[in-house]
């Protein structure tokens, strides 16, 4: 079978496709034939060695997949072979097969694409669970989204209104902020040409955001600081800007700040309750209508490489997806 491989933890640049063996799952496990992977930011840090999880080479990257059961190995319950399912994977994903533990695959409804699969535990999973449960977002406030055109930013958008709250979409261009606008952002703020401060300032009355999501950091996280409102919260999801600030702790104990770290992969192992519940409003709310995976591009397997250097870049909006034949 086909896999992009990563043998030295140098970035995407040294990922190659190659032939590999088949994978074999083992108890409590599940093989999936691939037909869609979702691509992250994260898939460009375990390719330089940088990610929390770090596999040793070789390895392929990939956390996210939608694809059809093709064997089960000893002990799996409640699944069977030819189901359906979206498979959350420590790695793996960029390949026609990957071996998934079956307490980690969620049945795929008939109606949802495989490429709608692929793109949605990663991204809304992150959102819902940094907002509903971390952040204990509540109707009526103001939430702030960074990266509002991006991958996990977009869902937060969709996910903020959702929960009613005022959304304030920041990006780093006209183009990205009419896709945040379309999915339902009350006001935008260009980065590249608006200050950050003042802006939130005069939408929320000089009272400053309620929630701050923020995937980018760097200067980003420093403006957020000052744009905070008195017992204000400030969700760490990522630094796809490149830069992990230094909070000084000093500016937290004026106006009561809580800064909220979010690692959703973790919930699977220390909390699961958590995701499973999280998972199971997504679901509704998808089958419902409410909420639906943005895929902007799609890349065939042989280019995935391309495809994880538009999201390195931050030159994609929404979701990337990687789709196998």
């Amino acid at each position: 079978m086909k896999a992009i491989v990563c043998h030295e933890l140098s970035g995407p640049a040294a990922l190659r496709l190659e032939e590999v063996p088949e994978p074999r799952p083992g108890p409590g496990q599940v093989r999936i034939r691939v037909r869609a992977c979702g691509v992250n930011f994260a898939d460009s840090l375990i390719s330089r060695g940088q990610y929390q999880v770090q596999p040793q080479p070789p390895f392929s990257p990939g956390f996210e997949v939608a694809g059809e059961v093709l064997e089960r190995g000893p002990e799996v319950r409640g699944i069977a072979v030819g189901d359906r399912v979206i498979g959350m994977v420590g790695h793996g994903g960029y390949a026609e097969q990957v071996v998934a533990s079956a307490n980690r695959c969620v049945p795929m409804p008939a109606a949802m694409s495989w490429e709608h699969g692929a793109a949605f535990p990663v991204v809304f999973g992150t959102s819902h669970i940094a907002l509903w449960h971390r952040a204990r977002l509540r109707a009526g406030e103001t939430l702030v989204v960074h990266g509002a055109s991006g991958g996990v930013g977009l869902t937060a958008v969709v996910i903020g209104k959702r929960l009613g709250a005022t959304v304030i979409a920041t990006a780093s261009s006209s183009q990205k902020l009419e896709v945040a606008r379309r999915h339902g952002a009350d006001h935008l703020i260009d980065t590249g040409h608006e200050d950050l401060r003042t802006r939130i300032q005069e939408w929320t009355t000089g009272r400053g955001a309620d929630v701050i999501y923020d995937p980018v950091g760097g200067e980003l996280f420093a403006a957020s600081l000052r744009s905070v409102a008195f017992e204000g919260r400030i969700l760490i999801i990522g630094f796809a800007g490149g830069t992990v600030p230094q909070i000084p702790a000093n500016h937290l104990l004026v106006k009561n700040v809580d800064v909220i770290g979010l690692n959703w992969p973790a919930y699977a192992e220390l909390n699961p309750g958590v995701m499973t519940e999280s998972f199971r409003t997504l679901m509704q709310w998808y089958l419902e209508g409410a909420i639906q995976p943005y895929v902007s591009a799609t890349y065939p397997l042989e280019r995935a490489v391309e495809a994880l250097n538009q999201v390195v870049a931050r030159k994609s909006t929404g979701k990337v997806v990687i789709t196998v034949d």
